[in-house]
């Protein structure tokens, strides 16, 4: 009994320790960037040793990449909520969902994390791939229903899904620069409209 105790603490503290570190990163990768956060600031700021840092990832990058997967997650749970309350169809879905998408991409930093830094740093291919593992899949899950519906064209699903996906990355970089957010839907909802 005591053993399984144990474990179970020990699973406790690891989850725990994990968690300062990502969320001791990401508050300093969106103050200064991830060029100009050194792993000693983690480490301070998280309250762990540089051991424990290095015990849980390889390095600041492979930091940085569980930084923004849980971003990437954030949004997709935020996405999934909106988009499957009661739609009319699956383009009022795919519409609640490109809002919550909007909504989602409000949340302070996660733009420089998603939009601006994750390329940098990760590459595109593996930015990508955390993308589509994530969010994106909302996003080709959502069309594939539309077509299946026969609510929009037959189209390719993998380039439409990336390609709707590049649009909505540019909306929300647009927005943070201080465009109009309902400008940016508007576009979009006309967009997903010409697809019936």
């Amino acid at each position: 009994m005591q053993e399984k105790n144990e474990r179970r603490s020990n699973a406790a503290r690891t989850k725990a320790t994990r968690e300062a570190l990502i969320g001791a990163a990401r508050a300093l990768f969106v103050e200064k960037g991830y060029a100009d956060t050194a792993t000693p600031e983690i480490v301070k700021a998280a309250g762990v040793t540089r051991g424990a840092l290095y015990h849980h990832f390889d390095d600041k990058t492979a930091l940085f990449q569980a930084v923004v997967r849980a971003e990437f997650e954030a949004v997709e749970e935020e996405i999934t909520a909106q988009a499957t309350g009661n739609p009319k169809d699956t383009i009022d879905a795919l519409m609640l969902g490109s809002k919550a998408y909007m909504e989602a991409m409000r949340a302070p930093g996660r733009v420089r994390l998603l939009l601006l830094d994750g390329p940098a740093v990760l590459g595109r291919l593996t930015l990508d791939a955390i993308d589509k593992e994530t969010s994106a899949d909302s996003l080709r899950l959502g069309l594939k229903a539309a077509m299946e519906a026969g609510e929009i064209k037959s189209l390719p699903l993998g380039p439409l899904t990336a390609q709707l996906s590049a649009m909505f990355e540019r909306a929300a970089l647009g927005v943070s620069a201080g465009e109009d957010e309902h400008d940016h839907l508007a576009v979009l909802e006309a967009l997903l409209t010409t697809l019936r």
